[in-house]
């Protein structure tokens, strides 16, 4: 499929403002007809440009008051420990996202719990027994500015 078209762009920006929207609506507010708009959506679905629809949680409303970015420094790169520490990663409810980069980091964290005492907790008892990893930076999140 080709690059999505201005119509598209707006589609895809209503639905991940909210995935639940009735196609009726959907079509109403980017000046189609209801079956023009559902064609397009599939297209997405099937581009793979739209992977999933999913539900954003409220962090704070779950008693996850308590946000960081984590930057991970690894002690090696072999794969065997690049694949535990991936493993340990997908596994823990805590992180909300990792992310491989370029830089001084290896890895960087998106990790939520209920507050520091917690966190602490996540860092003893998780992410330093991962025998992969040499050291880890957090950054505080004081207020999320876009999601």
């Amino acid at each position: 499929m080709p690059t999505p078209d201005d119509i598209d762009q707006r589609i895809l920006t209503l639905l991940q403002q909210d995935s639940r929207i009735s196609n009726v609506d959907l079509a109403d507010r980017v000046g189609l007809s209801p079956s023009s708009c559902w064609r397009r959506v599939k297209a997405l679905e099937e581009s793979g440009i739209i992977r999933q629809y999913t539900v954003a949680l409220d962090d704070e409303k779950q008693g996850l008051g308590f946000g960081a970015i984590v930057h991970v420094h690894l002690t090696r790169h072999d794969p065997d420990q690049l694949d535990a520490f991936i493993r340990a990663v997908r596994n823990r409810p805590e992180i909300r996202a990792c992310y491989a980069t370029t830089g001084q980091a290896d890895y960087h964290l998106h990790v939520v719990c209920a507050d520091i005492e917690a966190y602490n907790q996540f860092l003893e008892r998780v992410l330093f027994r991962i025998p992969a990893v040499a050291s880890a930076q957090t950054n505080v999140v004081l207020r999320r500015i876009k999601q």
